[in-house]
């Protein structure tokens, strides 16, 4: 059984395009592309599981069509619209000095000012130059967090934690 600790979200498929069971595959990260990957997992009702790929061809930065083995028809191809795609950890190319943002969904953030979790990272905006954390503290509240690689001091893959130097204050602004 896959868990949810070994992988990490890469996207989500679309509507089905045409009759033969290709589906529209949005993703934030090509990692399937850039090592060759034979299969990704999507979220069936929150179980993780394996689809293997026939083949794929990109239509975009972060669109591809995908042809799952043994989806064969536009009604199978709709089943899987709206799944999340995942991608092992351990298939990854990325190491710990370029690990890409959406690997680090579900990290701990921890202050070394305090020594301290800050939270657990939500997701990452970077849609604008300065990077931001959507963080959820221990407490529940969502808080955003600069990104800025001058404040982290070492990303932990191993132990899904990021430990960052937090500017004094920035805790207590709401």
């Amino acid at each position: 059984m896959i868990k949810q600790e070994e992988v990490y979200k890469i996207g989500k498929l679309g509507k089905p395009h045409g009759v033969k069971g290709e589906i529209n595959f949005l993703f934030d990260d090509d990692v399937f592309d850039r090592v060759d990957a034979q299969y990704l997992i999507l979220d069936i009702d929150e179980i993780l599981v394996p689809f293997f790929m026939e083949e794929y061809r990109f239509r975009s930065d972060s669109t591809a069509l995908v042809k799952f083995q043994d989806i064969d028809t536009e009604d199978r191809a709709r089943d899987l619209t709206g799944c999340e795609v995942y991608f092992p950890y351990k298939l990854s190319d990325n190491d710990p000095t370029n690990i890409s943002w959406s690997q680090i969904i579900g990290f701990q953030l921890i202050d070394l000012h305090i020594n301290n979790v800050v939270g657990t990272i939500l997701s990452v905006d970077d849609s604008t130059i300065n990077i931001l954390f959507e963080v959820k503290t221990e407490n529940g509240k969502k808080i955003l967090i600069p990104a800025s690689e001058e404040l982290i001091e070492e990303v932990d893959i191993e132990n899904r934690q990021i430990k960052i130097n937090l500017p004094e204050g920035i805790l207590d602004l709401e």
